[in-house]
């Protein structure tokens, strides 16, 4: 089980004081900070991890902190590395597969509410 700092009622956040949640299948996910319209989350995949293709009504940025993706977005793929990044429509399928461990840096608008109720009970 762990505990999720509620990022909301501050604007500075340190990150020694957010934890992870372990997703399974070598992800990991640590929400860093969120307001209602706005929510910042970094991922971590190992090698070989999979996000799996899902939606949501959410926009996504992403930029590749490190290592290296193979996405899909609708339909249409690119291999991601280092300093590269994405955008997602609202409802898009998309997904990564891991080609080389590294890490996500997610941004979503509106937040992910349902990040923030997992997390705090997961």
């Amino acid at each position: 089980m762990s505990e999720q700092a509620d990022p909301s009622s501050d604007i500075f956040v340190c990150n020694a004081d957010t934890l992870w949640t372990e997703l399974g299948g070598g992800v990991r996910r640590k929400v860093l900070t969120y307001d209602a319209g706005v929510m910042m989350v970094r991922v971590e995949f190992e090698t070989g991890a999979i996000g799996s293709p899902h939606c949501h009504p959410h926009v996504q940025c992403t930029f590749v902190e490190h290592g290296a993706f193979d996405v899909v977005i609708a339909g249409r793929a690119a291999r991601l590395v280092a300093g590269d990044s994405f955008i997602v429509p609202p409802n898009a399928i998309h997904g990564v597969v891991c080609v080389e461990a590294g890490r996500l840096l997610d941004t979503f608008t509106p937040a992910r509410r349902d990040f923030i109720d997992r997390d705090s009970i997961s």
